[in-house]
């Protein structure tokens, strides 16, 4: 066990399950003082629970926000700074996947859902992250959950969902160059498939899953949620120091 974020600030929106949560736990493992976001408290603060579990040095705190509100991410910025006196590093994990089938039959609701907090949610995080940052003589670092779907790899019945992860992609990339002279460095990991709910399809289970990676995924399974936190970690350590505007996809090579 490593203390790479010791005394560091990590905040993580999306945090009440699946990739968030892991991610929060990693930091939380290497004694980052962990804020974990999202809608709903009761998932929150099983997180917190968790987080308290893992033996790390530092400490976690649930706070609930809905990205797509700048009221909500700029309250929870300024409560995350003023809780553990900075912002060290940010992880804007919190998204949705809606609309699958074609692109003709994608309703403008679940259009705008996947824009307002993928896209938008991605926006309003950076906005109020940065401005707390750039105040502080350290900067911070920024991590964008984006996905392999969207600027690497296509597959046909998600357009709504691949259209909202590309914009991601190139947000990350254009916020990256924009900001870098203020100290703040900003990049994306990009899963593919990884072990949470959300790559299980409409009754399948655990297992079945993973009989059908064997044959989808060139690396014949899928990955862990904590292959996609050590690679988040990774990109906001300082032996990340010189990645700037990069994007690590993580996807056993169905997108190579």
């Amino acid at each position: 066990m490593t203390a790479r974020f010791s005394g560091k600030t990590a905040l993580v929106t999306g945090a009440g399950s699946g990739l968030g949560r892991a991610i929060a736990l990693a930091f939380a493992a290497e004694g980052a003082n962990v804020v974990v976001a999202g809608r709903r408290a009761a998932p929150l603060d099983e997180t917190v629970a968790l987080a308290r579990q893992t033996g790390g040095v530092g400490t976690a705190v649930a706070v609930t926000a809905d990205v797509s509100r700048s009221e909500d991410v700029r309250a929870l910025v300024r409560e995350s700074v003023e809780r553990f006196g900075s912002l060290d590093v940010a992880v804007n994990n919190a998204g949705v996947f809606r609309g699958g089938g074609p692109v003709a039959e994608l309703s403008e609701n679940d259009w705008r859902t996947l824009l307002d907090i993928n896209v938008t949610g991605v926006l309003l995080s950076m906005q109020a992250e940065i401005d707390a940052m750039r105040s502080q003589e350290n900067g911070g670092v920024i991590v964008n959950i984006s996905s392999n779907l969207g600027a690497h790899r296509r597959i046909p019945g998600a357009a709504g969902y691949i259209a909202s992860k590309a914009a991601v992609s190139a947000l990350t990339r254009a916020a990256a160059l924009d900001h870098i002279q203020d100290g703040v460095r900003i990049n994306a990991v990009s899963p593919g498939a990884a072990a949470t709910t959300m790559s299980l399809r409409p009754g399948e289970s655990d297992a079945e899953r993973a009989v059908r990676m064997k044959d989808e995924s060139p690396l014949g399974r899928i990955s862990t949620t904590g292959e996609v936190a050590a690679a988040v970690l990774y990109l906001a350590s300082a032996d990340a120091a010189s990645v700037v505007g990069s994007e690590l996809v993580i996807d056993g090579g169905a997108s190579a």
